[in-house]
C-alpha cells in the first residue's frame, strides 16, 4: 500500500523522526568534540595568564599574539613555577587552580555558608616572582574578564583583559595593547592599605607616566565598560590582599 503524504499525521511523523535523527547526529558530534572543547579552553586560559605576565609573541608596537596552543602547555609549565588555592585563611597548592571556574566559585559565595576558592599563581620571569589572579566582572553588555599579573607589593607586572560583547571600537578595547600596558607599574596598595586602580575620565595623563595616582586613562565612549573594569579590579583583587600582606 502506498503511502499518503498528502495527510498531516505523514508530514508530523516525518518532522518527529527528522528531528530525532538530526538531534541524534548532533548530540553525537557534541559528545565527540567535547575533549577538544575542553583542550581549548585549557589551552586559552594558560595563554591569557602567560600574555598577562608578559609571555607572549608580541613584536610590533600594537600586536597582541599569544603562545601557540602546540607549545603553551610547555611554557605554561617553564614559567609558572605554583599553583595555590586560598580559602578563607587556608592556602593548598593545586597543579590544577588555572582550571577553577572563577564565574561559579563567585555564584557558589552568593551562599553564606560557601568559602570561595581563590585560584593564585606563582610565576619566574627573567629571575624575577609575580603572582597572577584572574578577574571578572561586568561590562556594558556583559562579562568582562583577565589576568592580573603582580609582584609581591601588588604593582602591576602586567595584565590581559577580554570580554564577551562590549561595543567594536569602544568597550571592546579593553583587550588592546594600546589599553593593557597602561596598567603596567600601578599599584594597588598604598602605605600598605588597597587601593584599586580606577578607569578614570579626564585623568590627564594620557602617557600614563604617573604611577601613584592609581589611574589610567579611559577609553572614549566606553564609559560603562570603563567603570566596569574598575568595579572589577575592585571587587576582585581586593580579595588577595590578605595573602599579599602576609607575604610583606
Amino acid at each position: 500500500m502506498a503511502l499518503n503524504t498528502e495527510k498531516n499525521s505523514y508530514t508530523v511523523i516525518f518532522a518527529v523522526v527528522m528531528v530525532i535523527v538530526v538531534g541524534s547526529i548532533l548530540a553525537g558530534f557534541a559528545n565527540g568534540l567535547k575533549p577538544t572543547i575542553k583542550a581549548n579552553e585549557r589551552y586559552e586560559k594558560q595563554q591569557n595568564i602567560l600574555y598577562a605576565m608578559g609571555v607572549n609573541e608580541n613584536e610590533g608596537a600594537n600586536d597582541v599574539e599569544f603562545i601557540p596552543t602546540e607549545r603553551v602547555e610547555e611554557v605554561f609549565a617553564q614559567y609558572i613555577k605554583k599553583q595555590f588555592v586560598i580559602q578563607g585563611d587556608e592556602v593548598t597548592e593545586n597543579d590544577e587552580a588555572y582550571l577553577i571556574d572563577v564565574k561559579k566559585e563567585e555564584a557558589m559565595a552568593k551562599n553564606g555558608d560557601y568559602e570561595r576558592r581563590l585560584p593564585l599563581f606563582l610565576a619566574e620571569k627573567d629571575g624575577q616572582e609575580m603572582y597572577v589572579m584572574p578577574v571578572r566582572g561586568k561590562g556594558l553588555w556583559d562579562a568582562i574578564w583577565g589576568f592580573v599579573a603582580v609582584d609581591k607589593s601588588m604593582t602591576v607586572e602586567g595584565v590581559y583583559f577580554d570580554h564577551k560583547g562590549e561595543t567594536p571600537g569602544l568597550g571592546a578595547e579593553i583587550k588592546q595593547r594600546f589599553f593593557m600596558d597602561d596598567f603596567e607599574g600601578e599599584s594597588f596598595l598604598n602605605d600598605g592599605s588597597f587601593s584599586t586602580i580606577k578607569v578614570a575620565k579626564g585623568n590627564n595623563d594620557p602617557k600614563n607616566e604617573d604611577k601613584t595616582d592609581n589611574e589610567v586613562d579611559a577609553l572614549a565612549g566606553a564609559t560603562i565598560t570603563g567603570d566596569g573594569l574598575t568595579a572589577m579590579l575592585r571587587k576582585d583583587v581586593k580579595m588577595y590582599v590578605p595573602y599579599f600582606k602576609k607575604l610583606n
